[in-house]
This record gives C-alpha cells, structure tokens and sequence, in this order.
C-alpha cells in the first residue's frame, strides 16, 4: 500500500502530515511512503531526511496522487476549500483520504469527495476512547496552542510574569486566568506556572478541579448547574444561552482581576459560546491581554476579531488562527504521531481493512461508495 503526503496548500499552514521518524512503523506494516519535494521544508523536516528514512521523494502533487492508494493531509478539501478545490481534479474513485476535514461544517465540500467516489476519513471525529487517545490530533494540536497562547500572551504584557525581588524593588507576579480547563487549557495552566504566574482557571466541568490543582493553578469555583457538559463522544457541547449569561455575570470580577486571560471553549462544529463580554474587557486593567483560542469558531470574547489583534480601552485582544502551524516542528512531530497509528490501526500486511465494526474507523468514516456515511454529518446536513 501507498501512502502520499502532498505539500500543504492552505495559506499560512507549514505543518506537513507524516514527518521521517514515522516511516519505519509504516514499514513494518506493509506501507510505502510518497512525498511531495518539499513538503516538509516548512516544519524543518528536508527531501534527504525522508530518503534517509525509505521514503520516495517526487517532484509533483500529481505524481503523489497518482502513485497513492491513500493521501494524508494536516488540511484536506473541507479544511482547505479554496486551495483545496485543485485536489479535486486529482482524486479518484476508491482512493482514500486521512487528514483534518472540517466535515461538520464543510458540507459542500464533503459532497464533493463524496461524488467522486474517494473514502473520506476524518480525524476531528476521533472517538475519545482510550485507545484512540494516540490517534486524536485535536488533543496534540491543543497541547501546542495552548502552550502557544501563553507565550502571546507574555509577549503582549506590559509587565512580566513572575514575582522578582531586586534592588530596583520587588515586582508583583502577573495574574493568569484560563477559561476552558480541556488539553489546551491544562497546557496553558502548566506553561503560564512555569513562567512564575498566579494561575486561575474555571471549567463547567467540577471534576477538573484536581487536575488543575495538580499543575499548580487555583480553580475558580462558580456556582452553577451545568448537567452534562460533553456529549456521547467525549467532546463538549452547548449549555444553553441562559447557563451562559449567568457565567459570565459571576465571572466578571475574575476577569477584571487579571492580567490575561486565555480563553479555550470551543464547541466541535459549532460558534464557540462568548464568555468574555465587552462589560468584562472594559473592567480589566489598560495594558491586560485577552488571547482568545476559540477565534476559529468566533471567539469567546465578544471583542474577538479572528485572526486579528486588537486594542480596546488599553486592553489587548488577540485572535490567533491555526497556532500549531507557528510551531511546525514539534507540531508536525505530535500530528504525524497521531496519523502513524492511526494507518497502523488500519492497515495490516499492506492492506487497508475499513472494518465498520470497529469504533475507531466507523467513528471517523465521511464518506464511501460516493455516498457521505457519518450520522453526525449526515445530521447536521439535515439529511439524517
């Protein structure tokens, strides 16, 4: 079987879906590896370094999608719909395609592969189950923005983070609070204690209290009703508009007590719910920052322009896109880990089982035999 890892198209994005440190697992199985020159430049991954590693390196997208049985992509067509659009004349019927597809959202997109006859395989819908936690790259490319987001942050910030005692007098530690206390968010607590901050961090889900604990942050307590607060796969879902009011009216001193703030709530599929309301940036100190990880769904600050960094009453608005592909390196590293096992997973001897029985790859199945499978996408294309 062969694999093909073609360049990535979307603007901005230098992350490369399998990295060399993967292709001897690959072997073992069965798997072949093409990639496209330069595919890996990008993330600091060169031509020589998959040679050295059995790979065959071609000068060509097109060579890639013709040799490959199955493309792996960080963006596929649904995650790419501009320059993604040119991989269409490229696919064909029965070949396969791995990669991050946006399909809950990208449904024309989704159709599309789906008329040309190519097995859509989603990592976003990854089963949070314990043996798919090595497969689940939004957790890998969380653990990265969330450390990411910490460092925007400080760099922003008029003041350092950690208290320091001198001769020119002694300099308060900066305030912390993370909303969102999932991988990233954990991520962002364990970066921003390791800087010397006072870390806080509120989640609806009472349970992460310890976990929070544990990396050295003080969970805010809110007293709230939140019922289940994840849906059946493992991945959080709305709360209702009216749970929402009442977070942010009991969250409103904790913001204004803060230097930074980082919010992480993001709803798969979905425009992530505003918890920082313009009332509450409008109480915080000139000179706080408010990163925003959910600006890829809309923010959770109501102030959040994606993708832009803006100044409102001296409070620093930051709206990062795609922040794992500013780490390309270690995040190409994280998500060719994630990618590896999953093929491992799917492939014995050289050949591709897609064994519908099986949680993980029904899980993640879009699409088949031209017709779109998932009954969540099917769901929300109002078609289920």
């Amino acid at each position: 079987m062969i694999v093909g890892v073609p360049t990535e198209t979307f603007p901005g994005e230098r992350r490369v879906a399998l990295t060399p440190a993967v292709l001897s697992p690959l072997s073992k199985k069965g798997i072949e590896v093409v990639v496209q020159q330069d595919a890996g430049r990008e993330a600091g991954y060169l031509d020589r370094d998959f040679t050295d590693k059995g790979a065959t390196v071609v000068a060509t997208r097109q060579e890639v999608f013709q040799k490959a049985d199955l493309i792996a992509q960080v963006r596929a067509f649904g995650a790419n719909p501009d320059a993604g659009a040119a991989d269409l004349e490229l696919v064909r019927k029965g070949q396969v395609v791995v990669g991050t597809c946006e399909p809950l959202t990208s449904h024309a997109e989704t159709r599309a592969l789906a008329e040309k006859g190519v097995t859509l395989l989603s990592l976003e819908l990854m089963p949070r189950i314990t043996r798919a936690q090595s497969m689940d790259v939004l957790s890998s490319m969380a653990t990265i923005a969330g450390y990411k987001a910490v460092l925007l942050g400080a760099n922003a910030l008029p003041r350092i983070f950690p208290m320091l005692m001198t001769a020119a007098g002694t300099m308060a530690a900066a305030r912390v609070f993370v909303v969102g206390a999932g991988v990233a968010g954990l991520q962002a607590i364990a970066t921003a204690k390791r800087l010397g901050a006072i870390v806080e961090a509120y989640d609806v889900r009472p349970a992460v209290k310890e976990q929070v604990q544990s990396l050295g942050g003080k969970f805010v307590e809110l007293e709230l009703e939140t019922g289940t607060s994840e849906d059946a796969g493992g991945y959080a879902k709305e709360l209702g508009e009216d749970f929402y009011r009442k977070q942010r009216e009991m969250m409103l001193q904790v913001v204004a007590n803060s230097d930074v703030v980082i919010t992480t709530a993001a709803i798969p599929g979905k425009k992530a719910p505003t918890l920082v309301t313009a009332e509450m940036v409008a109480g915080m100190r000139p000179g706080s920052v408010i990163v925003d990880l959910a600006a890829e769904r809309g923010g959770n600050c109501e102030l959040t322009r994606p993708g832009e960094t803006v100044v409102v009453d001296g409070v620093t608005v930051i709206g990062p896109l795609n922040l794992p592909s500013t780490i390309p390196y270690h995040a190409s590293q994280m998500f060719a880990k994630n990618v590896s096992t999953y093929l491992q997973h799917l492939v014995s001897d050289g050949t591709l089982t897609l064994d519908t029985d099986d949680e993980i790859t029904a899980g993640t199945m879009v699409t088949r035999d031209g017709e779109i499978v998932h009954p969540t996408v099917l769901e929300r294309m109002g078609q289920a």
